[in-house]
């Protein structure tokens, strides 16, 4: 053996962090007051009580966070209570959290950008506006970035860039404006009909549970981003039939041009049994077969649209 003796460092293991609750709150960025709320409504494990102070752990930091994200993706506390005590029952978070996570994600695959005022002012014709600034800020075509007055977040730059273009093209501001507040709301509502339509027909046996098994919820997701992209693609392909449609009829109009008219189709001699053209024949003669079947057709034809357009009416007792 070698005279030198191996020396082992033996390194502690870290004790695991302790918080008062004002500590928690400042770690967490929740208040006090909130902290507490969430204790009596169950949504925050109770802390461990020594002596006259009661002590917290990085599970309580870990649960904040969880609220805190889930708060932020628009959940209610009751759904958010739901969805911990199936956690806490050992069903797991993660297919909820991916399905969470899928629809509350970006459904675009726009990237935000930057714009100075400068440069805005610029792109819409050099004269300042504030009246317009704050519309577009109102509506989100524009953010604020605190603490930063010259410049904004322009979430969508593909619609910033169409309202340049209609505004270079001569339509005003404040019409853009009003045009997009009514897209908006027309737009939203194919938003929900085709929501409700999936959910029907989709997503219906996913929502038995509550909250969904983590296997469930994982399906669910797939489906979401599987379906994601059909809304917009009808939505494009109708926007596209409607306004040819309505552009070329628009056209028309205004041109004093004849609106187009489908030609009546070739529909051809119709053949007919040779037994029942003999029975014409032996009724009214060879020579007038073909004025007795178009008249008994007409007849039966006029017949029929007389029986469709008068209402049934029930039988008196």
């Amino acid at each position: 053996m070698s005279g030198q003796s191996a020396v082992q460092q033996v390194v502690p293991p870290t004790a695991p962090a302790e918080y008062r609750i004002e500590d928690l709150a400042h770690a967490s960025g929740a208040t006090v007051r909130t902290i507490r709320a969430y204790q009596d409504r169950g949504l925050l494990p109770r802390p461990e009580r020594r002596g006259r102070s009661n002590v917290y752990g990085d599970t309580h930091l870990a649960r904040l966070h969880q609220i805190a994200d889930l708060l932020d993706r628009g959940y209610t506390l009751a759904s958010i209570k739901e969805l911990l005590e199936a956690w806490d029952a050992g069903r797991g978070l993660g297919g909820v959290l991916g399905l969470v996570a899928e629809v509350s994600g970006p459904w675009t695959d726009e990237e935000a950008a930057r714009i100075s005022r400068a440069d805005l002012d610029e792109t819409f014709g050099g004269n300042p506006d504030d009246k317009a600034v704050a519309e577009a800020v109102e509506l989100g075509i524009l953010v604020r970035i605190p603490d930063n007055d010259g410049e904004f977040l322009v979430p969508s730059p593909q619609e910033l860039a169409v309202a340049a273009e209609l505004h270079a093209a001569g339509v005003p501001l404040d019409a853009i404006s009003g045009h997009l507040r009514e897209l908006r709301g027309q737009v939203e509502h194919i938003a929900a009909r085709f929501l409700d339509f999936t959910t029907e027909h989709v997503f219906a046996r996913y929502l038995g549970h509550h909250p969904p098994t983590d296997t469930e919820a994982a399906e669910a997701a797939d489906l979401v981003r599987r379906l994601r992209p059909l809304a917009q693609q009808t939505v494009d392909a109708e926007l596209a039939r409607a306004m040819r449609l309505f552009a070329t009829r628009h056209l028309q109009k205004h041109l004093g041009a004849p609106a187009a008219t489908p030609a009546a189709p070739d529909l051809g001699p119709v053949p007919l049994p040779a037994a029942t053209v003999r029975a014409v024949q032996d009724l009214v003669g060879p020579d007038n077969v073909t004025a007795f079947i178009t008249a008994a057709t007409e007849r039966e034809v006029q017949a029929r649209t007389l029986d469709a357009l008068t209402p049934s009416t029930p039988d008196s007792n």
